[in-house]
């Protein structure tokens, strides 16, 4: 039996579409006007030049059919990131290029809620490698600014903190975050059978970080490595500057991770907790902790069975969490949980 949440609804986003053959890298954003926003990318395979950036709404208990939103040129999508404004406007951030490390994000924004998303450019003019939010949510800061995790995949995978104090026009770059590890050329597993584009098997390091702010100004990262735990790194002025990575006791299969934060300072983390570069992407579960994330309790599986479910996405919205992940590649799957009433102060 579950502890902290209740679980209220468990589906797929969609049970099949003719738009795309696979789907993956799945993103959820609660809007103003009370629907919920997810988006993901889908083609024939993980980095081809069809995949594109998909997007259904969350309207009245119900999924709309999915759409597509972005594709701007015959390169691959990649990672799609939404973030609402307080004035309302609706930014979507994704990934474009065949070369990860070449990679450049794309911003487009919809003036409202279900207008379409209307291209401003790339965030960072000429920018190559990593800018931006690389895949999980963009929060906002105690001082209002927004706060995006970002990484970049050379040979030795580097992740940082990138900051915008003026709505996302202009961003700032924290310190390089990495780990201590040597990378000579070779592919880090040799049997997988992950659908992930061939060039990810190669480059060690840490990606990807999940953000939160445990007090005004003090910042905290979680973070996918190739090493079989996960990485945290912390800040003390609001996402500027962050200490060295160094290793939690949670396991990490190379794949991604996302947290939440509920008001009176719980951590949700959604992950699989397998402790093997390029291991398995199952199971995929919640873990919850009472104390910043220095100790976590097991509190949900979401998926057990062969396949996989991975690069979750989780958000709180009041007392409501709501999560998506990859469900084998087929489809988006989408859950709901209620916060227990007898575990909102502890």
């Amino acid at each position: 039996m579950n502890k902290y949440l209740e679980p209220q609804k468990r589906e797929l986003i969609f049970e099949e579409s003719g738009l795309f053959k696979i789907c993956h890298a799945s993103n959820i954003c609660a809007l103003q006007d009370g629907s919920l926003i997810a988006g993901w990318f889908g083609g024939e395979r993980e980095g081809s030049d069809d995949i594109a950036i998909y997007a259904s709404r969350y309207i009245d208990n119900k999924w709309t059919e999915p759409m597509r939103i972005a594709h701007d040129i015959e390169e691959p999508h990649w990672n799609p990131v939404f973030y609402q404004a307080a004035a309302g406007r609706v930014h979507l951030f994704y990934k474009v290029g065949r070369q990860i490390r070449e990679w450049y994000t794309m911003h487009r924004v919809a003036e409202n809620p279900g207008d379409d998303f209307k291209l401003i450019g790339e965030l960072v003019p000429g920018d190559r490698g990593g800018r931006g939010p690389v895949r999980c949510k963009v929060i906002t800061l105690s001082d209002g600014s927004m706060l995006a995790g970002a990484s970049t995949e050379g040979n030795i995978w580097t992740a940082y903190a990138d900051r915008s104090e003026d709505g996302g026009k202009t961003w700032t770059f924290s310190n390089p975050i990495q780990i201590g590890v040597e990378y000579h050329g070779e592919r880090t597993t040799q049997n997988s059978d992950i659908q992930v584009s061939e060039q990810s098997f190669y480059g060690r390091g840490v990606i990807q970080p999940t953000l939160w702010e445990s007090e005004a100004g003090i910042v905290h990262m979680l973070l996918r490595s190739t090493e079989g735990v996960l990485y945290r790194s912390d800040s003390r002025d609001y996402g500027k500057t962050w200490c060295e990575a160094y290793p939690t006791e949670l396991p990490n299969n190379n794949s991604g991770i996302d947290i939440a934060r509920f008001d009176d300072g719980m951590l949700v983390l959604c992950m699989n907790p397998v402790g093997q570069n390029w291991g398995p992407r199952t199971p995929i579960v919640l873990k919850v902790s009472t104390d910043n994330g220095k100790t976590w309790e097991d509190e949900c599986i979401l998926e057990d069975i062969p396949g996989e479910y991975s690069y979750p996405s989780i958000i709180v919205k009041g007392d409501k969490l709501y999560v998506t992940y990859t469900y084998d590649r087929k489809s988006i799957a989408f859950w709901q949980f209620q916060r227990k009433e007898e575990q909102q102060s502890w």
